[in-house]
């Protein structure tokens, strides 16, 4: 893995992977706020498309997948956009595109996935748990921040507007410390338990998940689980036939790969 040295604040390149999540999400922002306009003003969007728990187990399965683009409030979401830029093109220096999509993605839905945790735990424990609706990428980013703090735990940033440089795993303690702070102290629970349910989900991407991405190492599996299936079939069919031919009096063996091993041409002898 490439080494990382001391880091400036200074934005990575703007391209592949870290274009695309910032510009999706901004093109999300903008068409729901002119369909808030436009369509029902009356009805925030954000109830449909953010993620509750309580909708979820009624049958809205599409807010895991839909809740990150929504943004509240211009300068909250500049904040998350100029963060997920700043992460996301980090992590791009060393890893390929669909890593860093498949990281991004894994860490959405890891803190969907805590916030229905804590949601049906409370529930079932018979607590009362006040529901937040959640939104934004800052699960994802968590998730990203998390990788930059395992993975390149040395690497030095700058903390703007302070002249004062922080290592990776430090800010990542920092960041996991507020979370947890919020836990007991704040009001929104669950959207910090959230935001931690997204970063370790980013930590089980890291250790477990192809370097590639997501999509190459799931063909891989595939296509070896399908080579392995038809290696198997030629084994069984030539078990078959070596049967079959034993029935007919003649002795044939045959490789695992169903080809036939010839005796005589292994035999020497016979041109001494």
């Amino acid at each position: 893995m490439p080494s990382a040295g001391s880091t400036p604040f200074a934005f990575p390149d703007f391209r592949g992977a870290t274009r695309r999540l910032v510009l999706w999400n901004l093109a999300a922002y903008f068409l729901l706020a002119l369909a808030q306009l436009a369509l029902h003003p009356e009805i925030p969007f954000v109830f449909r498309f953010g993620f509750l728990s309580s909708l979820f187990f009624h049958g809205a399965l599409w807010q895991p997948f839909t809740y990150s683009f929504v943004h509240i409030g211009i300068l909250g979401t500049l904040l998350e956009l100029l963060s997920l830029w700043f992460i996301a093109g980090f992590l791009e220096n060393f890893h390929k595109p669909a890593w860093v999509i498949g990281l991004y993605a894994v860490s959405v839905l890891g803190a969907a996935a805590a916030a229905t945790a804590i949601y049906a735990c409370a529930h079932a424990l018979g607590f009362s748990a006040a529901e937040y609706p959640l939104t934004g990428c800052f699960g994802g980013i968590f998730g990203l921040l998390a990788a930059i703090g395992v993975l390149y735990g040395d690497v030095q940033f700058m903390l703007f507007p302070l002249p004062i440089g922080i290592k990776a795993r430090h800010l990542v303690m920092v960041f996991a410390l507020v979370a947890v702070a919020m836990l007991f102290f704040g009001e929104q629970r669950i959207y910090a338990f959230a935001e931690l349910g997204g970063a370790l989900a980013g930590l089980a991407y890291i250790r477990m998940a192809p370097r590639r991405g997501l999509s190459l190492g799931f063909s891989e599996r595939w296509f070896a689980l399908r080579n392995r299936y038809y290696r198997w079939k030629r084994r069984r069919a030539a078990r078959k036939f070596e049967v079959y031919m034993r029935s007919q009096g003649r002795n044939v063996r045959l490789d695992g790969q169903g080809r036939q091993i010839d005796d005589d041409a292994n035999d020497k002898s016979r041109w001494n």
